[in-house]
Parts: structure tokens; C-alpha cells; sequence
């Protein structure tokens, strides 16, 4: 039997390793990213003992990415990044650029040329979106405000390394690489070439992707197999990043991402995403694996001040960039804390970067190994930042007069305007968040002519209800001058349409202190937290599997109960 099996023996050592060392951090109350990290570093030629093949582990890293970030677009549609669009766009561009010149003149201090001081601080400047949706997954942030608004500014991240990898090459002379090929054909035909098959992808999969993929899906799911249904979701999660890489010269991750995101579309996107989740997982462990294999530690011994200088760009840096353009687009202290911990880290784009930057001579090796270890060190401290965000939020409020007088800044949407007609401010409904269940809550009450009044987190979303003529005002309801502005005092009912089970009690609070009379209606995601909110009487509670099955059953009741004039049963033998 042959014995030359380096795929097995990989993923043997890979999986089994990354288990060990996955289950001990977890015991010691790290996260089990670091133990896979580590399990990484233990298979990497860089230490003694077995060395799994680098290649296929490269590969396998490259189909976690692609299922990682098609699991991304299955959860977050192109209405989502255009709600954020006016932060996500701005800031994420002019963080970029600052974490890029920072690095730039670290690089220069320590006498590389301009060129490679480019290269090392865009690597430096990408977040990895493959480590911000693992840490928000785990916190339940994904479907909150903080957590699209992180999302929306890695993926406009993601998008403009995309774009800085496909022009680096055609670049690489005019930056001073050895060896560069003289380009035939102007700089800017090139550049505009590359731009056009990056839009030509977008456009593809917006317009014709949108309509064939749903398609697709709903003809394998009506051969009732689930087998093919798991094979169609992964053969276009991995098919189409192939095609976009192959076609259109875009990257795997942002291929996969934009399959994810028009298979949203389908009424099945949500069996999609479950089917596909193991293998998500699986080769999520993968690629932190690979990472950890391209990781020396001696970088550590020789190069101490280097990495310093390095950690201090990607967690000191960039998080006060980004604290600083959040805080700017008056957006409150949780979200900008939130937004500063994601981009406490850099991942996946900034090795391809950096990889691109070393095969091109725009990045000495030196470089590469700087990433890495910035990489290594920023993923695993990463999780630990986003526990802080709550307590060092409470710190500054405390001790920062500064820090009082933002959170109460003057905002525009903060409070209703003058002109505001009464009917809206006593005897109605206030509605916190705007989103699918509170679109639908308010579409309800408007046929019915019920007032009601917004109060929403998201400041464009607010603005954009206030231009429709619908009444809302910006801010987290968790606040009490927020319930104020919304004159909770006078309201006749509150209705919390998020699932926010940390705040939740908070808002009740207040409103009943403003007003004990008022009626509260709750929304729960989870069985176990609508018991709890139930048992402590913060008023009537709506858990979504219940109220599902509640309606399926009643309209089975209605449908086989007998009228009148007819015996019981008689309405089954229709079905029969």
C-alpha cells in the first residue's frame, strides 16, 4: 500500500494537534484559537519533530477562507453594507491610510525603501474578517448595529486589498522592484483594465447571480436529496471563488463572499448556512493551522523591538483610528469601542499582501516574518480586547468628563424636532429597532393607524425614516435620555423589537420609572432567556420557535374543528 499520503497525514496531524491544544487553552480560559495557533507552529518546519507539507495546508487554508467568507455573505446582504455605507465607506478608507503611513515610517526608520514600506503597511492596515465573525459570532453581535457596522468596514477593507493586490504588480516597477518587467501598455490602461473586471465580477453576480443561484437551489431542493443540496451549496461557494479568481483575477475570499451574499436571496439561505456550517468549521481550525506553520518564533528572540513597534500599529494604531472616526460620525462609545477591537488584529488579506509583496521584492523577508508574528500575537490577544470593550466603556464614562459630554453631544436625530405632531407624543407606540421584526411591527401599526415612534441605533437609518416623514430619533434605547426624547412618559406601550438581552432590562427600567403604567412586549431569541424574562415580570415576552409553533397550531385547530352544524373531524377527510 502506497504510504506517500501528505493530504492525510496533514489533516491527521492538523485536526488531532489543533484538538489537543484547542481543548487545554479552552481549560485555561484562552481562547481555543490560540491552541490552534500553536498546534500550527507545532507541525511548522520552524520547530523540531514532524512537518506536515506546507503546500497542502496552504490550500486547505485558502477553503476555509473561501467557506468562512461565504458563510459572511449568507449573513450580511447588500442592504446591510448600504445601511453602514456612510461609516463603513469613509472610514474604513481613511484607517487604511493611516495604519499604511504609520507603517510606512516604521519601515523607514529602520531603513527600507519606500516602496517596501508600502507593501508592509497595507499589510499591516487589513483587518481579517475570518477573526472579526468568529469573535462576534460568539458574542451574538453579528445581527446587532456594532456588529454590522464592523462588518461593513472589514468587507469595504476586504474590497480595497482586493484591489491593491491586483494593481500591485502592474505597479511593482514604478515602486521600485528589482527586476520589474517594463509593462507594455500604459499604466493607467492597466489599472483600468483591472478595475473593470472587478466591477464586471460585482456586477454579474448582482444582477445575474441573484436570479440563477436561487434558481439553483430550488431545484435540488425539490429533488428532496440532501446530499446534492450540501454539494450544490458547497460547489458554488468554491466554484464561484475559483471562477472570480480565474475570470475576473479577483480573490477567493471576495468570490466566495459575494456567492454567499446573492444565495441570500433564496428562501433556503438559512438551511444553506446550516448545511454548510461543519465544514466552515472544520476548515476554519485549518487555517489558523496553516497560519501558525508559517509562524518562527526566533523572530521573537532576535527581533523583539521590531514586533513591539509592529503591535503597537495594529492594536494601538488602528484602534485609536478607528475609536476617533467612529466617535466623529456620532455614533456612541460602545460602537466605537466595538469597531476599535475588530480592527485590533490583521489576518488573512495581509499575508496574501505581504506574500505577494515578498514573490515581487517589494517586501524582504524580514518583512513577512513581522506580519506573522503581529498576526499571530494581535489574533490571539484580539478576543480578550472585545471582553474589555464593556469595562473600559464603564471606566472612561466615569472618569472622563470629556467622554459624559460625547455621549450626550448634540445629534440632529437625537430628538424629535419641533414641528413633531402630538398624536406621536402621548398614547403611542415606541418602537426600539428598525429592523426586519420592527419593519414589519411598524408596517402593522401604520395600516391600522397606530402612532409610533423609532428609536434606532443606526443614525442613517434614522435619517433615512425621518426623509420617508416617519417619526424616530437615533441613540440605544439602553440609554434613559433616548426613552426620554422618544416621551416614553407619555407613551402608551414600548415594544423591543432586538434581541438584546443585556440592555433589555435596563430599557424596562426606565420606561417604568418614567411611566409604571406602561405596557412592555418583549422579543427573545432563546428559549431559556424568555423564561427568565418572563419569570421576572418585565412584561409579555415573544420567543420566536414558540410563536411559531403556536400559529402552525392554531391554524391546524382551526382547520379541523367542527362548525356548528357538522361533526368533528369532517374537515380532515378533505386532506385525506
Amino acid at each position: 500500500m502506497e504510504h506517500n499520503i501528505p493530504l492525510i497525514t496533514t489533516l491527521a496531524a492538523g485536526f488531532g494537534i489543533a484538538l489537543v491544544l484547542g481543548f487545554i487553552a479552552e481549560r485555561i480560559r484562552l481562547p481555543a484559537l490560540v491552541g490552534y495557533l500553536l498546534a500550527g507552529i507545532a507541525i511548522g518546519p520552524a520547530t523540531p519533530g514532524f512537518v506536515a507539507d506546507m503546500h497542502i495546508a496552504a490550500q486547505l487554508s485558502e477553503i476555509g477562507v473561501m467557506l468562512l467568507m461565504f458563510g459572511v455573505g449568507l449573513h450580511f446582504s447588500l442592504n446591510d453594507l448600504m445601511a453602514v455605507k456612510r461609516i463603513a465607506i469613509p472610514g474604513a478608507v481613511v484607517q487604511m491610510g493611516l495604519a499604511t503611513v504609520l507603517g510606512m515610517g516604521l519601515a523607514s526608520w529602520w531603513g527600507w525603501s519606500w516602496g517596501e514600506g508600502l507593501v508592509f503597511g497595507l499589510s499591516l492596515s487589513c483587518a481579517s474578517t475570518v477573526v472579526l465573525l468568529k469573535a462576534l459570532e460568539v458574542r451574538g453581535l453579528l445581527d446587532t448595529m456594532n456588529g454590522r457596522i464592523a462588518v461593513g468596514w472589514l468587507v469595504v477593507e476586504d474590497l480595497a486589498t482586493v484591489l491593491v493586490l491586483v494593481l500591485l504588480p502592474p505597479l511593482a516597477g514604478v515602486l521600485g522592484a528589482p527586476g520589474a518587467q517594463a509593462v507594455d501598455q500604459p499604466l493607467w490602461r492597466t489599472i483600468g483594465q483591472t478595475l473593470l473586471q472587478v466591477a464586471a465580477f460585482i456586477a454579474l453576480m448582482l444582477i445575474f447571480g441573484r436570479r440563477a443561484l436561487p434558481w439553483l437551489l430550488w431545484q435540488v431542493a425539490k429533488t428532496g436529496s440532501r446530499e446534492l443540496f450540501t454539494l450544490s451549496v458547497v460547489a458554488c461557494a468554491i466554484g464561484i471563488a475559483y471562477g472570480a479568481a480565474g475570470l475576473f483575477s479577483v480573490s477567493f475570499a471576495l468570490g466566495a463572499f459575494f456567492a454567499g451574499m446573492v444565495m441570500r436571496e433564496s428562501e433556503f439561505s438559512h438551511r444553506a448556512a446550516q448545511e454548510s456550517l461543519p465544514l466552515r468549521d472544520a476548515f476554519s481550525v485549518l487555517f489558523f493551522v496553516a497560519v501558525g506553520m508559517l509562524f518562527d518564533p526566533q523572530v521573537l528572540l532576535e527581533q523583539p523591538l521590531q514586533v513591539l513597534g509592529v503591535l503597537a500599529i495594529i492594536i494601538v494604531g488602528k484602534s485609536l483610528a478607528a475609536l476617533g472616526l467612529v466617535l466623529a460620525f456620532r455614533y456612541p462609545l460602545n460602537a466605537a469601542l466595538t469597531v476599535a477591537a475588530s480592527l485590533a488584529q490583521i489576518g488573512e488579506f495581509s499575508f496574501i499582501l505581504a506574500g505577494l509583496g515578498l514573490t515581487l521584492g517589494l517586501l524582504p523577508p524580514q518583512g513577512m516574518s513581522l506580519v506573522l508574528a503581529g498576526a499571530l500575537i494581535s489574533i490571539a490577544l484580539n478576543p480578550f480586547l472585545f471582553t474589555a470593550v464593556e469595562p473600559v466603556r464603564r471606566w472612561i464614562l466615569e472618569r472622563s468628563e470629556l467622554a459624559r459630554r460625547l455621549e450626550q453631544r448634540d445629534d440632529p436625530y437625537a430628538e424629535l424636532p419641533m414641528s413633531t405632531e402630538r398624536k406621536y407624543l402621548q398614547g403611542q407606540v415606541v418602537l426600539v429597532g428598525y429592523g426586519r421584526v420592527g419593519r414589519r411591527i411598524a408596517r402593522s401599526l401604520e395600516e391600522r393607524g397606530i402612532p409610533y415612534v423609532v428609536a434606532e441605533q443606526n443614525r442613517e437609518l434614522v435619517e433615512d425614516l425621518r426623509k420617508q416623514g416617519r417619526v424616530a430619533v437615533s441613540g440605544n434605547a439602553a440609554e434613559p435620555v433616548v426613552l426620554v426624547q422618544a416621551h416614553i412618559a407619555d407613551a402608551a406601550m414600548l415594544v423591543v423589537a432586538v434581541p438584546d438581552p443585556i440592555h433589555v432590562r435596563q430599557m424596562v427600567q426606565t420606561a417604568r420609572t418614567l411611566n409604571p403604567g406602561i405596557e412592555v412586549v418583549l422579543r427573545s431569541h432563546g428559549e431559556d432567556e424568555s423564561q427568565m424574562l418572563r419569570m421576572d415580570g418585565v412584561g409579555t415576552v415573544f420567543y420566536g420557535e414558540e410563536e411559531l409553533a403556536k400559529g402552525m397550531t392554531r391554524h391546524v385547530l382551526e382547520r379541523f374543528a367542527p362548525g356548528p352544524d357538522e361533526p368533528a373531524g369532517k374537515h380532515a377527510s378533505h386532506g385525506a
